[in-house]
């Protein structure tokens, strides 16, 4: 919004042309969803608590890992709620409202928000165990899918190809199987976090890391120059998906603040949902969503210990792991719950360091 009401007037008065320069922008959103965050953090954290909106940790599935997490049972949770202000605040105020990547983005966060929030509402306010049913969140997450696959294969200036990581001028053209592939990238991506999110501060951190990568991604795609230097797609305008993920490194950082170990507050869906379908959407707006497997390297890992353990289970009656999410493997493992989330970051920074190197790589 003070791109577009400011910087207009950036003839008469010259300061303003500061606001064309998409870097100070994004380091503005970044700062500004974090300081949201951290002032607005305490009332979301001591509301929760007053209403008695507690996570349910113990669920009788596992002994053990009931009693690894027993402290953490009442935390007060749906903190993704603070997070979804925090970064549509910051967008609201630091990008081009305009820019369809901009609504676009906010569109399918906003869409995840929501379900996510509807399913946590279920669960903490009506004490419905199970919340939303897997049927409708999944009918959510494909719907949502099949209306950005719809959108981005309707824009002339989206391509269906798919860039194939550390290859130059190797790409798959899906042509109208791009709108299965998308919903396959929203669902995935979605559902990935939502995984992941196990851990006192494990899935955002993740997040934080993945941020700085699509950051980073997104405004090298959005500039003529730096695309042809380094034989990317250039995508016109898609440069303002920088503040986008600026605001969602800087609210993951605000949320983190409160979310590290021990947790005051936990994320709940309506935050693993949303952030999940934000970095899937980015993924498919710039053009890189097979480098998506790479900088949610984790979150991949996390979902594939998953459908690897039920798929062993029931073919051969054995688990490959001792339980899953991997995270809680390594738990079982008897590693110290503060030592299986800090390697996991450092894996993920590792993993984002290795999705900015494509860009060289090819």
């Amino acid at each position: 919004m003070l791109y577009n009401l400011l910087y207009p007037l950036h003839a008469v008065i010259p300061f303003l042309n500061l606001f064309r320069y998409i870097t100070f922008r994004a380091s503005m959103a970044a700062l500004t969803a974090f300081v949201v965050s951290l002032l607005l953090g305490p009332v979301i954290i001591n509301t929760m608590k007053r209403l008695q909106i507690g996570e349910k940790v113990i669920k009788d599935d596992s002994k053990r890992l009931d009693e690894l997490h027993r402290k953490k049972q009442g935390t007060p949770t749906m903190g993704g709620i603070l997070i979804l202000l925090a970064v549509s605040l910051s967008v609201f105020l630091w990008a081009d409202i305009f820019n369809k990547y901009i609504i676009i983005a906010m569109f399918s966060t906003l869409w995840l928000g929501i379900t996510g929030f509807i399913d946590d509402y279920l669960k903490q306010i009506k004490k419905m165990s199970k919340g939303l049913t897997v049927t409708a969140k999944f009918t959510s997450q494909v719907i949502l899918g099949i209306i950005l696959g719809i959108v981005l294969f309707s824009d002339p200036q989206t391509t269906t190809r798919l860039d194939i990581p550390f290859l130059k001028d190797v790409s798959i053209n899906l042509g109208i199987f791009y709108i299965l592939f998308t919903v396959l990238v929203i669902t995935g991506s979605s559902n990935a976090v939502n995984l992941t999110d196990g851990l006192d501060g494990l899935a955002i951190g993740c997040v934080i890391m993945a941020s700085i990568a699509f950051s980073v991604l997104s405004y090298v795609s959005g500039n003529i120059k730096l695309s042809e230097y380094l034989l990317i797609p250039y995508i016109k305008g898609s440069g303002e998906l920088t503040v986008f993920c600026s605001a969602v490194f800087g609210a993951g950082l605000g949320f983190l603040w409160f979310n590290c170990y021990p947790a005051a507050i936990f994320m709940g869906d309506v935050g693993a949902l949303s952030l999940g379908g934000a970095l899937g959407t980015v993924a498919l707006l710039i053009k890189k969503e097979l480098l998506l497997v790479i900088v949610g390297g984790i979150f991949v890992m996390e979902a594939l210990s998953v459908i690897l353990q039920v798929v062993s289970f029931r073919l051969t009656k054995k688990r490959i792991f001792k339980i899953a999410p991997l995270h809680h493997h390594f738990q079982f493992l008897e590693w110290p719950e503060n030592k299986v989330i800090v390697r996991f970051w450092i894996i993920a920074a590792l993993l984002a360091l290795l999705t900015i190197v494509t860009l060289k790589l090819r």
